[in-house]
């Protein structure tokens, strides 16, 4: 096990780090949706949730790694935190990408809009993809988010890009665009049922 997965390990689903500041952050994120929801603006609202499921779907199997390499994770959180989730999930960055989806789906231009004579939707997975993993370089650099598998640094943030963040705006640019409410529900639904299924599954078996 590395150093690094040793110390996120060490802060696992341990309560005693509890800090105040999560209750006005969980109150923002569901001020946030409040007021999409009061909109009825559904396009956002399921938009935001597509993401924010994409996201636990990539730290579970991110936990797995590690479960079954006992080495370390693809990409561990480190850093202080209030409540450590899975070893790559803190409480803090669960939060960030319940909003972040929010976020991207209200700056979406019309569907038909090109942007330097492409479609908007392909330019826009790749800038917003590409911004995110600028911020993980910045975070990773700063020591709360670590990366121990050569294929996964800095040097080579191609598979960052491609796996960690090109799906996550995929699935909410996607949703965001379903023709009808009810499909985006039950494709939210189906991905936030899988992502509670293989935690209830998983953390039973102890993988987790």
């Amino acid at each position: 096990m590395t150093d690094h997965a040793r110390a996120a390990v060490e802060h696992l689903r341990d309560s005693t780090n509890f800090h105040w500041y999560v209750i006005p952050l969980l109150l923002f994120v569901l001020y946030v949706y409040a007021v999409e929801v009061e909109r009825r603006n559904w396009n956002v609202v399921f938009a935001g949730l597509a993401l924010w499921g994409a996201d636990w779907f990539n730290e579970i199997w991110n936990s797995l790694v590690f479960h079954f390499t006992g080495r370390a994770p693809v990409w561990g959180a480190s850093g202080d935190s209030a409540y450590q989730i899975l070893i790559g999930l803190n409480i803090e960055i669960c939060f960030m990408f319940a909003v972040m989806g929010i976020a991207a789906a209200k700056l979406l231009p019309p569907p038909g809009t090109r942007i330097l004579g492409l479609p908007n939707r392909p330019v826009l997975i790749a800038l917003n993809s590409v911004a995110s993993v600028g911020v993980e370089l910045l975070l990773n650099r700063a020591g709360v988010l670590t990366w121990d598998w050569p294929w996964w640094q800095a040097k080579f943030p191609f598979l960052i890009f491609l796996i960690g963040y090109v799906p996550f705006f995929t699935a909410c640019f996607l949703v965001h665009d379903m023709a009808a409410v009810r499909t985006k529900a039950v494709t939210v639904g189906a991905l936030l049922g899988i992502d509670v299924a293989a935690l209830a599954v998983f953390g039973t078996l102890g993988w987790l």
